[in-house]
């Protein structure tokens, strides 16, 4: 089953896709617009496109596992995107995606300067990644 994962932002909204099995990040993109209902139909289309059949959408929470000051704005935003795509999204702990997603820009010798470009599809791919561990350490028919 073909998952995409996004990471939700006020400019930029971060896309990742997995190959047809789910197992692995095959495709990454980054949705350019400040506007909620524009970002969610982009998605929608990337996700028709690609065939994906699951959505997951990074969901802010606090270190204390309490949801952030954003959480609202992120359920507004799934529900636009369950109504334009037609398939459910399932909402995903982010804490920490965004810094790890620098680090790793950092670490491939990226220039911070230069991480906004990429930082979002970088973060989409660290949410897809803990999904699709997440659903292989599921017992069968449980997901």
């Amino acid at each position: 089953m073909r998952i995409m994962a996004l990471d939700y932002g006020d400019a930029r909204t971060g896309a990742a896709i997995s190959d047809a099995a789910g197992t692995l990040t095959g495709f990454t993109a980054v949705i350019r617009t400040r506007d909620m209902a524009q970002a969610a139909r982009q998605a929608a289309r990337l996700a028709e496109e690609h065939g994906a059949e699951r959505l997951v959408l990074g969901f802010p929470r606090n270190m204390d596992g309490t949801e952030g000051l954003r959480a609202g704005k992120y359920r507004e935003f799934a529900a636009l995107l369950e109504r334009e795509s037609g398939l459910e999204v399932a909402l995903w702990d982010e804490r920490r995606t965004t810094v790890e997603a620098h680090a790793i820009l950092r670490a491939n010798g990226r220039r911070t300067r230069a991480h906004r470009e990429n930082v979002d599809a970088v973060a989409a791919t660290l949410i897809l990644e803990g999904y699709l561990q997440f659903l292989k350490n599921q017992p069968q028919g449980q997901t």
